[in-house]
């Protein structure tokens, strides 16, 4: 099975590592991960059991945190601004996405009728 199939099959967004795997792979303490979760720089999901588990998403967006602050110099407060700051970029640039469908639907319609 690739790289490939394996993703398809757990979804980007899938929580599929528990805190202790998720700090494992990231090279950070289970603490700093729930310090980041404090804050609100995380929103892992919670098995019944209230046990967190992380997507590979959470995985990156930690990996990005911690860019910022070790490669950049940022400290945690510029890091909280600069994650929203990008999470709203996503938001817009998703809306964008689903406005140019919306425009080209609308066209096609209009195109259609007009001749």
């Amino acid at each position: 099975m690739t790289i490939r199939e394996r993703e398809e099959i757990l979804g980007y967004d899938e929580p599929c590592f528990v805190i202790s795997v998720a700090a494992r792979i990231l090279g950070v303490q289970t603490q700093t991960l729930r310090y980041y979760e404090r804050l609100g720089l995380l929103e892992p999901q919670r098995t019944s059991g209230n046990q967190r588990v992380y997507s590979r998403r959470e995985v990156e967006r930690v990996r990005r945190i911690r860019e910022l602050m070790d490669d950049l110099g940022v400290n945690l407060a510029g890091v909280e601004v600069v994650m929203k700051l990008l999470d709203r970029l996503q938001e817009t640039e998703a809306e964008a996405a689903r406005l140019a469908e919306e425009n080209a639907r609308l066209t096609a319609i209009v195109s259609g009728v007009i001749r």
